[in-house]
């Protein structure tokens, strides 16, 4: 017969107690919740490519779990070590790594990111812009936009899809896939350029890429809303008079170095955007315009007016005869050169303040 010494006594646990350490054991790698102290919660991000092992050291860096290796536990014993969704994910306190773990195969938890894209960018900008707000690939997101087998399968008569991006304030999670943006972007043009609006565009005997050059340099003249039809319709009347359309911003888009101000010897800049040097539209949108852009080419406002020129305080002043714009134009060097020389004077007295 074996006899226990008061010893082994000591260290001999009974059945009930290695159960019930068991079981603390098991809750504790699914079910005991988190705690901090951050009612906002706490924000991890799940870049793509990303390792189960990396996405659960990022969470035990943050805070937002007790421990990785009970979440490791876990993850391989419920077979959740796969297929965890790219974002950002907000976490709360109080959720058990069953729960986190569940977050991460389907994406409950991630934040939905707005990104507002502004009117007049071109695709470049438009990619930089994405890649920032949701850390894309923004030369794959470039490459899509410019394949031309890609453009002519959405049933656009294009080389690129400059100008059938439009600009809007859309909602995607981190890292959304390039191509997944861009269908959403140009699903966005297609609710907005609807029947009544090609219509009109046969009415007017343009092809949908022509509107949307016209729109484009439309764009980049004014950000005035009140403008827009006004300024399309001085360059409806450059065009049925068979002048050259001058507009200043199909130089901006040619300039290796633009936007900038421009000079004299721009003017003369050898492309096929130059409107300067070229009659009639240019090849194609040098823009991505916003539907008032768009609307106003449709829909341009009829008058007599042949040019136009910023006033230096905002907006711009018409004209109808050549005479009349270069007194305008004078008047808007004028304006210009008093406000540099305001502001030479103010950094003047800053720098000797």
């Amino acid at each position: 017969m074996i006899r226990l010494s008061k010893e082994n006594m000591r260290l001999w646990l009974p059945p009930a107690a290695i159960f019930f350490v068991i079981l603390l054991f098991i809750y504790s790698v699914f079910w005991l919740p988190n705690s901090f102290d951050d009612p906002s919660g706490r924000v991890v991000t799940v870049p793509r490519g990303s390792s189960f092992r990396a996405v659960m050291d990022s969470l035990n860096s943050a805070g937002v779990i007790r421990s990785s290796f009970t979440l490791k536990v876990a993850g391989r014993l419920l077979g959740y070590t796969k297929s965890i969704k790219v974002g950002k994910y907000l976490f709360h306190s109080g959720v058990s790594n069953t729960t986190i773990l569940q977050d991460l195969q389907e994406g409950k938890s991630r934040m939905i990111l707005p990104v507002a894209i502004p009117e007049g960018r071109r695709i470049v900008g438009i990619a930089r812009r994405f890649s920032v707000e949701l850390g894309i690939d923004s030369a794959k997101f470039v490459s899509i936009c410019r394949d031309s087998d890609f453009v002519r399968g959405q049933g656009f008569e294009a080389g690129t899809l400059e100008g059938y991006l439009m600009p809007e304030t859309y909602n995607f999670y981190w890292q959304t896939d390039e191509k997944d943006i861009i269908d959403q972007m140009i699903e966005g043009f297609k609710q907005f350029y609807v029947d009544s609006l090609r219509k009109r565009q046969e009415e007017m005997k343009m092809t949908t890429l022509e509107v949307l050059t016209f729109a484009s340099i439309v764009e980049g003249e004014s950000g005035i809303d009140g403008e827009r039809p006004m300024i399309a319709g001085v360059y409806w009347n450059r065009l049925k008079r068979r002048m050259k359309l001058e507009a200043d911003p199909t130089i901006q888009y040619v300039l290796p170095d633009g936007p900038r101000r421009l000079l004299n010897r721009d003017l003369k800049f050898k492309s096929p955007y130059n409107t300067y040097l070229n009659y009639g539209l240019p090849p194609g949108p040098i823009s991505n315009p916003g539907k008032k852009a768009i609307l106003a080419t449709l829909y341009p406002e009829k008058h007599q007016y042949l040019f136009f020129v910023a006033t230096g305080v905002g907006g711009h002043r018409f004209s109808k005869t050549f005479t009349e714009h270069q007194k305008a134009a004078r008047a808007y060097r004028r304006a210009r050169r008093e406000v540099e020389k305001q502001m030479k004077l103010s950094n003047g007295l800053t720098n000797k303040g």
